[in-house]
Order: structure tokens, then C-alpha cells, then sequence
């Protein structure tokens, strides 16, 4: 039977966070550690996100915007605005210090709604020199399938095959599902899930609402369904193993986490060109 997972809710004052991994229930899918979905949300001018800089290891981050812009920046010097239906891919490995913050439409209302998921890096890979690759929304193949509008983020599926490079097998499929209408989830990866951003899904033989993660056990539950229509992302790929998050931080390993902490209070990460602030280690 399917496993449905109910996102822990944060609300943040201007915009809501549902977090649906890591989960009590499941603490990943594949290689994606940390699912969260921002928004929607409108702000007044003058405000906007703002997410001061702060380390990661052991990780790769991708970023995915529906509405919104955010300024990237990052230790290796980079300035990326990241807008809607374009792929930021951040690889931490060793180390990398990043911020986040509103674009250049901050001085008028603006809106925010995406995804920021973390996936993790093979054993081999999570001590790798860090990277920043940034891929437009023409690079990301958009298709139809029986009506059905989709993006391939990572992967393959469908005949298609995304750009966006990968450590280990990997798919992230955005869907937009008419009413009444349904797919068939691809079914050739080791483990897989499908979230609802926007309507309410049937996957298998449960229904699945907004801001819910549905965990795919096996090939009957590879049925999805809307009769009012739903915009859903269907993850999945490779396990690499357990893995630990602390904070920002992910590692097979709990010593190298504990360096980790230690690095950030002692002022040992590379810094963000042009940045002042940071966000101070938490305490445990």
C-alpha cells in the first residue's frame, strides 16, 4: 500500500515551509534527503526572501522556481538570479557557503513558489570540490505526454533526457495533469515518490492532497489519477545509503558532521564575495 507523508509545516510570517523529507516515516527517496516546498506566497514592496549566508557539506541542492525570482551567491564567487522553470544545481561536497535573496523585484509585490530539495552525494563523491551550474528554463526539455504537460528536472523519462548533471541515478519529473486525466509513473527506478504541489491526486489506491509526499512500494502503485487536476513532481533514483542530516550538513559519516560544526564556528569556510552576515551554528 502506498505510504502517504504529511509534510511538517513551518510558517515563516510572509510564506509557509512544508517540509516532507527527512520524514520519521521515511527519511529519503533515492538520493533526495530534504524536500521542501516554499510558497505560494505574495510580498509587499520592500520584502522578500532573504536567507543570509550558510555552509553546506556532503550535498547537492536544486533549486526549482514556478513563480519568483532569487538571487544566488555563493563562496566560489558566483551571482546567479534563478527564475521560473530554471535548474540551479549547488554541489557542496568539501564545503560551500551560500545566500538567498529576493531579486531585482523587490521594490514592487511580488510572488514566490518552488521547491529546494537537497540530494545526497555517493561515498566517493561527498568530499568532491565544490560546484555551481546553472541551467536555463530553455535548457530543461519540455514535453507532452497524452496531454500531459512535463519538465524533466534530472533524469530520463518519457524518451528524454535532461541536461542537468548527475552523481548517481536520479529522476525529477514535474507534471501538470488535466482533470480527469492520469499517468502511468515510470517504474524502471529503485525507489520512488510522487509529491502534489497543487490540486489533489489517486496514487495507487490512495488519495494523495496538496503538500503530501506519496512513497511508492511497488508497480500497482505506479497509477496516478486526478479528477480535478493537480500539478505533481514525481522524484525517485538510486539509495545511497544512510546518511545523516544535521542543519545544513549531510554525511555517511557523524565525525566528519561534527568537523563540520566546528569549521563554521571557527570562521574556516570561504566566505561570500560581498555578503557581511551569515547565520550563526545552532545550537544542538
Amino acid at each position: 500500500m502506498t505510504l502517504i507523508i504529511k509534510p511538517n509545516e513551518k510558517d515563516l510570517g510572509e510564506f509557509t515551509v512544508r517540509r516532507s523529507l527527512p520524514h520519521t516515516k521515511c527519511r529519503s527517496v533515492g538520493p533526495f534527503v530534504f524536500w521542501d516546498h516554499f510558497g505560494p506566497a505574495e510580498f509587499p514592496p520592500g520584502k522578500g526572501i532573504q536567507v543570509r549566508p550558510h555552509p553546506h557539506i556532503g550535498l547537492a541542492t536544486v533549486t526549482y522556481l514556478f513563480e519568483g525570482e532569487i538571487i544566488h551567491r555563493d563562496s566560489l564567487g558566483h551571482v546567479q538570479a534563478i527564475r521560473p522553470g530554471a535548474v540551479n544545481l549547488m554541489t557542496a561536497g568539501r564545503g560551500i557557503v551560500h545566500s538567498e535573496r529576493a531579486g531585482d523585484d523587490l521594490d514592487q509585490t511580488s510572488r514566490m513558489h518552488g521547491l529546494q530539495i537537497w540530494l545526497a552525494l555517493p561515498d566517493a563523491d561527498e568530499e568532491c570540490e565544490p560546484g555551481f551550474t546553472h541551467y536555463s528554463a530553455e535548457e530543461i526539455p519540455c514535453f507532452e505526454v497524452n496531454g500531459i504537460q512535463m519538465n524533466l528536472v534530472m533524469g530520463s523519462a518519457f524518451g528524454h533526457q535532461s541536461p542537468v548533471s548527475m552523481r548517481s541515478e536520479t529522476l525529477y519529473l514535474d507534471c501538470r495533469i488535466p482533470a480527469g486525466d492520469g499517468l502511468e509513473v515510470p517504474a524502471d527506478w529503485q525507489e520512488l515518490a510522487v509529491y502534489v504541489v497543487e490540486g489533489e491526486a489517486r496514487v495507487g489506491d490512495v488519495d494523495c492532497p496538496a503538500g503530501a509526499m506519496a512513497i511508492l512500494n511497488s508497480a500497482s502503485d505506479a497509477q496516478l489519477r486526478t479528477q480535478e487536476g493537480c500539478h505533481a513532481v514525481i522524484l525517485g533514483g538510486e539509495p545511497l545509503g544512510k546518511r545523516t542530516v544535521w542543519w545544513n550538513f549531510v554525511s555517511s559519516s557523524h565525525q566528519r558532521i561534527e568537523k563540520a560544526k566546528r569549521d563554521w564556528a571557527e570562521g574556516r569556510f570561504d566566505p561570500v564575495p560581498g555578503e557581511t552576515e551569515f547565520i550563526p551554528l545552532p545550537e544542538d
